[in-house]
């Protein structure tokens, strides 16, 4: 198939650091290229693919360094597409509903991954104007503040089977992989490792947006000498400071529409403790890759008892369900039912 992939401007894919929608649409990129679809990646000029890449800008908007306004090269890059429509089979955008519009308007056998939460205040009255947009799910929990949209299916996130190697050793300290912001609740993870005497390794973004938060909540926290905060990582360095740890502990306090860092520690072969919320229930199986707890207290003792848990399920959990294979596979499978039938067109 000719499939245009679109993603957002922020981050180079894969993005340098941090960035889950940019690695994710890597990913799936690579493998529809390895499978031999024709496919053409717009992003921002720094990414690396093998795919044809189309872009509006030379870096991404984030490393640009420069007072941009964002929206400018995000409707450069719909218009450079809509130019060349008549090339692809199929457009998969990752870039919300900006698209909406120029979908509609143009008629577009096209699909939507929707990579965030859908709980924000406006969302209800948009996707009530823009009804018949096929969009596509990360979980299932992340459907319920929107369970009325055209959802065409759940499609689960995926890695590469060769990204990371499993360790079998269990490691000596517990560790954070994501974002400092109030929502995934670092202070929890300190907590747990100081009641349970196990160091915490922190490895995570701080976004200008979450400084003062940073500063004022978790700054004073990092002052133990159990806590080690090393920043943001690149993907080169996932392996070691997941695949050594004894465990991912993943205390979010907000509805988490996947949460990529939980299959990134499975495929390593580490378990996971995690509170329930969002996509949780449906990444982790309690008792055989991790733990699911509801309390700071029930954390302390799922992570007293991981020594229970196999870290080759682990790794067997990701590699039965969450390899860029099977992702690609799912995806393919909704670019031809859309494209055959042009679910799209008729619904317009």
């Amino acid at each position: 198939m000719r499939i245009a992939q679109v993603a957002p401007l922020f981050e180079s894919v894969p993005p340098k650091l941090y960035g889950g929608t940019e690695r994710v649409v890597s990913y799936l990129t690579e493998e529809l290229v390895n499978q031999g679809h024709d496919v053409t990646l717009y992003a921002s000029g720094d990414s690396q693919t093998r795919a044809k890449l189309v872009s509006t800008c030379n870096r991404s908007l984030r490393l640009a360094h420069q007072n941009l306004d964002h929206l400018i090269f995000h409707y450069l890059l719909l218009e450079q597409l809509m130019e060349e429509i008549d090339d692809f089979d199929l457009i998969h955008f990752h870039i919300d509903y900006l698209h909406f519009p120029f979908s509609r308007e143009n008629r577009l056998v096209h699909l939507t991954t929707l990579h965030g939460r859908m709980d924000l205040p406006g969302l209800y009255p948009l996707y009530e104007k823009f009804y018949d947009m096929p969009v596509v799910s990360i979980s299932k929990s992340q459907r319920m503040p929107l369970s009325w949209i055209n959802w065409i299916d759940t499609v689960y996130h995926g890695l590469p089977d060769t990204l990371y190697k499993p360790r079998e050793e269990t490691g000596q300290y517990l560790a954070f992989l994501g974002r400092i912001s109030p929502e995934k609740r670092v202070d929890r993870a300190i907590e747990i490792a100081k009641k349970t005497g196990i160091p915490l390794k922190i490895a995570a973004k701080i976004d200008e947006a979450d400084e003062v938060y940073f500063k004022e909540n978790i700054a004073g926290l990092l002052e133990d000498p159990l806590i080690e905060f090393i920043g943001e990582i690149t993907e080169e360095e996932k392996n070691d400071f997941l695949g050594n740890a004894l465990a991912l502990v993943f205390p979010i306090d907000w509805p988490e529409p996947f949460g990529l860092v939980m299959i990134e520690a499975l495929a390593c072969g580490t378990p996971v403790v995690a509170y329930r919320n969002g996509s949780v229930n449906e990444i982790l199986d309690h008792g055989t890759n991790g733990y699911i707890v509801h309390s700071i207290e029930e954390a302390v003792d799922a992570v007293n008892h991981i020594h229970n848990i196999d870290r080759k399920n682990c790794r067997k959990t990701f590699e039965e369900r969450f390899t860029a294979k099977i992702m690609a596979s799912n995806y393919l499978r909704l670019y031809e039912k859309i494209n055959k039938y042009h679910i799209t067109q008729k619904v317009y």
